[in-house]
């Protein structure tokens, strides 16, 4: 049963990205939003440090623009790629941007803050989808314009991810998955 959450192994077992561009309305609500980005943040942390923070992109028409400008700062840029890169802004109900705010100069490294990052953008996803949405995480080239860099993050921040919420326009399909004899050995 696709998205089947009557117990946590059937959550875990069903769980499964949604193409951003197929995510639509209904999204959680702002209630809903704090308490997936609460459960999001519950997660490993050395240090207590929170080397992550969330931007919630609520003016979906400014961000359409800087996708637009980090485009025209391209080389390859015509209207077909700002067109795509525009569509972005709009995908989903729900956007919330990822940030990774690493701790620097710390003695936990950098590399494990950035393992922390990335638990607490799965655990975003998980918390979605515990609220009946579905999630889609996504980086491309936009996570790395200097235009969108310099407008979400702070000094030696980045962005880890632009994470579309909502529920989806058809139903998910399943992926193959990893063949564990191919990715478990023993030492």
């Amino acid at each position: 049963m696709p998205n089947d959450q009557s117990t946590p192994l059937s959550h875990l077992a069903t769980r499964r990205s949604g193409r951003p561009r197929d995510i639509v309305a209904p999204g959680p609500d702002s209630a809903q939003l704090a308490r997936i980005l609460t459960l999001a943040s519950r997660t490993p942390d050395h240090g207590k440090l929170v080397p992550w923070r969330f931007v919630l992109i609520e003016d979906r028409q400014r961000f359409a623009d800087l996708l637009e400008a980090g485009c025209r700062a391209e080389a390859e840029c015509h209207d077909a790629k700002i067109a795509k890169f525009r569509d972005k802004a709009f995908w989903a109900p729900t956007l919330v941007a990822l940030i990774a705010s690493p701790v620097r100069p710390h003695k936990i490294p950098e590399w494990e803050q950035r393992l922390t990052v990335g638990a607490v953008g799965m655990n975003l996803l998980h918390a979605a989808h515990a609220h009946g949405y579905v999630g889609g995480w996504i980086t491309g080239a936009q996570a790395t314009m200097p235009e969108v860099v310099a407008s979400l993050c702070g000094a030696g921040e980045d962005i880890a991810g632009f994470f579309y919420l909502g529920s989806p326009a058809q139903p998910l399909e399943e992926r193959e998955r990893p063949d564990l004899g191919e990715i478990v050995h023993s030492f």
